[in-house]
């Protein structure tokens, strides 16, 4: 048979066929190096994206002087339009004044109907988000009134018109509070439900009463204010009734009484002097003295609540505003409270005579005797900034609703400063340190943007989620890490080629289920499922090694001859039925262990004998179900790692002698622990990331738990619950591009190192 001719090819030939290659070589290149740069580019536009919607929440604020003007009377109260358009400021004869914030400028005025030489001795407001003004006047008498702002729609239509007045939700006559006709100096006011509430002292005493409202009929017009202890002339209020009670009489020296405040739903009342807090209790309207703080580092100059009437805002002597609110002992059967010292702010070494808190945040503004300014915000911790407003001491303060403008009235005149800070509550602090929250006993990281309510002060620390994270993929990996590598080093050394043919493409399909089916049977079978059967659970991992061994001395005892008739690498299809069996013992037996061993309850012995919390959906789903997910991609690198060792290297092993496991353990695996070690950290980085199992197989309970009964919340489910609830814009829509910006710096930071150790690796072993 005669040998095929070879062709040979001419000089013009081969050159154009080089030419070719060359080409194709090139575009290829190009091709390929585009590609990766447009990878770097991605990533690179992610980032910078996340990071410029996260940048604001770091912005400076902006806290200057716009306007400036010289009164030549003295305001003993100011408040402004949520617009800082128009403000309304009542003078000490009485007069109401209605006036321009930009040029300071009266457009307007009225005065309060004062009984016939009877003066203002005392004006103070209720809770910010109440927005009532009581005043005391020298007979015992109280006036109380309300700021009201209408907006309308100028004539151009496009700016707005802010009109302002008072209005009188008590009569526009005043309400008697102290029998003896002494001045009302010092007192505190609460609305509630129809009734205003008065915590007053005088004549040494400190008085609690109640003016409770009752609307007539509205065709009458007429208007009576009856009382058990005295009859006041009611002809000049409208068509309401008051029925005024006195609930308390306790002997206190008046004169030494700085502040008087109304806490919460008047559950709470404080009574502050020098040196002293006195906290009383309110039950059935009744007050009584529940304890005496004494507080140090100055003598009180000054006080009032933080919105939401929870914290005490508290000014000394030498420039500090602390903030104080009761905190529960977690230790007592008892709901028993103790007043604390939460937090400390420092404006300046001179008395702080005005504080103002902002009246939907958690921040305030305070004034001292030297004239100084400063905005706080008490949650973060954080000094926005302490400007010179005046020469003379801050006598009012006034923030605007919306927290974009604080008018101050010194003694020598008054100004208007611009105030734009958007996120006053995040900080450093806020999100990654513990933080100490209103009504809460100790500080604690937590995560709880929203509530139902206005005085609700937002918890953002970021790292109970970032922990949550770490969590999920942690136990993810402890189930899935030892399966996949021990997997892959059976199938790619001891296994048959012909069924790891069949296992390897099996597993690798694992791949394309979709986590979401994953979450999904996780959360709505395989909890409930686990939750019945937890005994089961914990006697297969005792009942499953010893299976395994058990088989192992079997095999070991059956004789080599009939050993050599089952074919090699089958051993593990053959251990499946025993797993099984005794898989379905465990599970068949789990009923009888709990009603032997935990008496019929699991849960209830666990939660009160071993002292640990158990949720159905809790770590430990989340590890079985994402465990699963995180095993194919792991053992498919790996085994193609362990498959890719060059045959000399285990033929050579072989030849001198050593075992296969030998051969496994000292060349195999180092040579391929490059390609192990970046499996391991591309499953590690899969489990960070996992959005659909993690939210739909726990109870997305931002906890701090590394109990595996207990669920957690993880960064990425937190941006898929919270985000289509986000106001665009606003500091929980920044925050939660924070933490997506930290999730991606994250498993960055983890790609970085592992490809750092991988390649060490490499070029440790790459010599065999």
């Amino acid at each position: 048979m005669s040998r095929p001719e070879r062709v040979r090819l001419d000089a013009a030939t081969m050159a154009a066929l080089d030419r070719r290659r060359s080409i194709k070589d090139k575009i290829t290149n190009v091709t390929i190096g585009f590609g990766g740069i447009f990878v770097v580019l991605a990533i690179t536009l992610i980032f910078v994206y996340l990071l410029v919607e996260s940048w604001p929440l770091f912005q400076q604020a902006k806290f200057d002087q716009a306007q400036s003007y010289q009164t030549k009377q003295q305001a003993t109260w100011v408040d402004m339009d949520e617009y800082n358009q128009t403000g309304i400021r009542l003078l000490a004869t009485g007069e109401v004044q209605y006036f321009s914030v930009k040029d300071g400028q009266t457009t307007s005025s009225e005065h309060l109907v004062l009984p016939e030489g009877v003066s203002i001795s005392h004006v103070q407001r209720s809770g910010v988000l109440q927005g009532l003004v009581g005043v005391g006047l020298s007979n015992g008498q109280l006036l109380v009134f309300k700021p009201s702002y209408s907006v309308d729609v100028a004539r151009d239509g496009k700016s707005k018109v802010v009109t302002p007045s008072i209005i009188f939700p008590y009569g526009s006559a005043p309400l008697t509070v102290n029998d003896n006709k002494q001045p009302l100096s010092v007192f505190a006011i609460r609305d509630d439900d129809n009734t205003l509430q008065v915590f007053a002292a005088a004549n040494n005493q400190v008085l609690w009463q109640r003016f409770a409202v009752h609307k007539d009929d509205a065709d009458t017009g007429g208007f009576s204010l009856s009382s058990a202890m005295d009859n006041t002339d009611s002809d000049s209020n409208d068509a309401k009734t008051f029925e005024r009670s006195l609930n308390m009489a306790l002997a206190v020296n008046s004169n030494t009484i700085k502040s008087m405040i109304l806490g919460q739903g008047a559950r709470w009342a404080y009574v502050l002097t020098k040196n002293d807090i006195a906290v009383f209790k309110v039950v059935d309207g009744e007050p009584t003295l529940y304890q005496t703080v004494k507080v140090e580092g100055g003598e009180i100059s000054t006080a009032i609540s933080l919105q939401g009437e929870i914290s005490l805002l508290v000014g000394n002597s030498k420039g500090a505003i602390s903030q104080w609110f009761l905190v529960r002992d977690a230790n007592s059967i008892e709901d028993k409270f103790t007043l604390q010292k939460i937090r400390q702010f420092q404006l300046g070494t001179s008395a702080i005579t005005a504080i103002a808190p902002e009246a939907k945040r958690k921040g305030f503004v305070a004034g001292d005797a030297q004239g100084n300014i400063g905005y706080f915000y008490t949650t973060s911790e954080r000094t926005i900034g302490i400007h010179a407003a005046a020469t003379t001491p801050i006598k009012e303060l006034s923030v605007s609703a919306r927290s974009e403008g604080i008018f101050v009235q010194a003694a020598d005149g008054a100004s208007f400063w611009n105030l734009h800070t958007e996120h006053p509550d995040i900080s450093m602090k806020s999100s990654w340190s513990k933080v100490w929250y209103e009504s809460y006993p100790a500080p604690s990281y937590t995560w709880q943007s929203t509530s139902g309510n206005a005085d609700f002060e937002g918890k953002m620390s970021l790292m109970p989620l970032t922990f949550g994270t770490l969590k999920a993929a942690f136990y993810a990996m402890l189930l899935a890490a030892p399966l996949a590598i021990f997997g892959a080093m059976y199938t790619a050394v001891f296994m048959s080629p012909r069924l790891r043919t069949k296992v390897k493409p099996a597993i690798e399909l694992m791949q394309a289920l979709p986590t979401v089916i994953l979450g999904f049977l996780a959360g709505l079978w395989l909890a409930p499922a686990i939750e019945s059967n937890l005994p089961g659970i914990a006697s297969l991992l005792i009942v499953t090694p010893l299976i395994i061994l058990l088989c192992g001395f079997v095999w070991v005892q059956i004789p080599l001859e009939k050993r050599s008739r089952i074919p090699d690498g089958w051993a593990p299809v053959i251990l499946i039925t025993p797993i099984l069996l005794g898989a379905s013992l465990s599970f068949g037996s789990s009923q009888a262990i709990e009603l032997h061993v935990f008496g019929g309850d699991v849960r209830y012995w666990l939660s009160h004998e071993a002292g640990i919390k158990f949720d159905q959906r809790n770590s430990l789903i989340v590890g079985l179900a994402m465990g699963f997910a995180v095993i194919a991609p792991i053992f498919s690198i790996a085994e193609d790692a362990l498959f890719a060792v060059p045959r000399h290297l285990t033929n050579g092993s072989l030849a001198l002698g050593a075992t296969q496991w030998q051969t496994l353990m000292r060349v195999v695996l180092p040579t391929a622990s490059p390609g192990i070690f970046s499996a391991l950290m591309i499953g590690f980085g899969r489990a960070v990331g996992e959005t659909m199992i993690v939210l739909m197989a726990t109870g997305n309970t931002a906890v701090m738990e590394w109990n595996i009964f207990e669920g957690m919340r993880t960064l990425s489910a937190n941006v898929a619950v919270e985000m289509g609830e986000a106001e665009v814009g606003s500091t929980h829509f920044r925050v939660l591009f924070l933490s997506a910006l930290v999730l991606f710096v994250l498993t960055f930071v983890l790609n970085t190192i592992a490809e750092v150790v991988r390649s060490r690796l490499r070029k440790k072993y790459g010599s065999l």
